[in-house]
């Protein structure tokens, strides 16, 4: 993907993640170059393996990762709006992690401020994308999910 390309694709997807963040009453991500170019990295290694695997913590620094995989090209709307559908299974009554709402959790959490994305094409033409947030929030901050993720406003 050109660099042109790939920046239009990580301004949709922080479009989309503003815009869902604007329901929860989190301020907005900002783009970050150094998280960008990290995230198209490690998407290219995805890609090369085609294994979707998360990066090892060591290698992200303090920061979340959400990962997302298709068999098509995907949108930066298109991926989103499928992390963000994890919402659906989140409990504000019950507060904290859970594999079933972690990218939603990820993508609507308050305290962070930047986000960078990259997106890699395999050989069979599926595609790999990854979403890196900093600071992360929904992994390294048990017990703080109460100020941080936010029913969404009616």
């Amino acid at each position: 993907m050109g660099k042109s390309a790939s920046k239009q694709f990580a301004e949709d997807v922080l479009k989309s993640h503003n815009e869902y963040r604007k329901q929860h009453q989190a301020p907005a991500l900002k783009l970050s170059g150094r998280l960008r170019r990290e995230a198209a990295r490690y998407a290219e290694s995805l890609a090369s393996t085609r294994i979707l695997k998360h990066s090892a913590e060591s290698s992200r620094g303090s920061c979340g990762e959400n990962l997302a995989w298709a068999s098509y090209d995907q949108t930066g709307k298109d991926v989103s709006d499928r992390w963000y559908s994890e919402v659906k299974q989140y409990n504000y009554n019950r507060p904290g992690f859970s594999s079933g709402t972690g990218h939603f959790t990820a993508m609507v959490w308050k305290n962070t401020k930047k986000l960078g994305v990259g997106k890699a094409t395999a050989t069979d033409g599926s595609t790999f994308v990854v979403a890196r947030y900093f600071p992360a929030g929904n992994i390294t901050n048990q017990g703080h999910f109460e100020a941080n993720v936010l029913p969404p406003r009616k």
